[in-house]
């Protein structure tokens, strides 16, 4: 129905990525299954009010992060999050942060080189581009001077470097945005939550978050590609 553009929003519950396995699911989220099946690269974003974290790898083990982490990825990232912060949060020049990988981004060569040798380089060819790409910054120091209130959203290297500060200041009422695809997609940024299952101790806040949030991107977005495509016809009606 999404796809064939009988409905505006896919807002998804959470689910069991152990029990959903089957011949027909054989992804590792929502996130990986909707990108087969929609057009565009998906980039996972974890937002609430102002803070908007996404993710340069995802749902994969954490000893195959630093062998995932290219030049290519990192750029691919970099232009999925900066097109959705122009057409669907309305942000004329974003201003984008980007995480290192290795403590204290490596400290030049000591903790690992991934930081200076490729990263740094690459964050500076994306700057030669015009956009405002700053970085790396060492995520500790990063979340602890609340350095994040500075720029419009933040690219981490993996999974838990982006969800783990992201939940410790909005769990609760964060959303989980699929950007990059042609349709939108939200969800709750948490899990199915079997402990409390029944007890009537569920928070509704992060799923109505979902809803709400993934409305107003569905809308800021008709709204930027309504202006962008039909740039000559609104400006001929403005001068009649």
């Amino acid at each position: 129905a999404l796809a064939k553009g009988e409905i505006d929003l896919l807002v998804t519950a959470p689910i069991n990525k152990e029990n959903i396995q089957s011949e027909e699911f054989k992804f590792p989220g929502h996130t990986e299954y909707l990108e087969s099946k929609l057009e565009g690269k998906s980039l996972m974003i974890l937002m609430a009010d102002t803070l908007r974290i996404g993710l340069i790898t995802g749902h994969i083990p954490v000893s195959k992060v630093a062998e995932s982490i290219t030049s290519a990825l990192i750029k691919e990232k970099v232009a999925i999050l900066y097109k959705t912060l122009v057409q669907d949060f309305a942000i004329s020049k974003p201003k984008i942060a980007i995480l290192g990988l290795n403590p204290h981004c490596g400290d030049h060569g000591v903790i690992g080189t991934e930081d200076d040798e490729m990263i740094r380089p690459t964050i500076a060819e994306i700057q030669n581009e015009g956009k405002l790409v700053y970085g790396p910054y060492a995520a500790d120091g990063f979340f602890g001077s609340e350095s994040y209130k500075n720029f419009d959203a933040i690219l981490a290297m993996y999974h838990d470097q982006g969800l783990a500060p992201f939940k410790a200041l909005s769990f609760g009422e964060g959303v989980n945005f699929t950007a990059g695809l042609n349709k939108v997609r939200t969800s709750p940024d948490h899990g199915t939550a079997y402990d409390i299952a029944g007890k009537d101790l569920a928070n509704i806040n992060s799923f109505k978050e979902a809803v709400f949030g993934g409305i107003q991107i569905f809308k800021t977005r008709r709204e930027y590609k309504s202006l962008t495509e039909n740039t000559l016809k609104i400006t001929h009606q403005k001068e009649n």
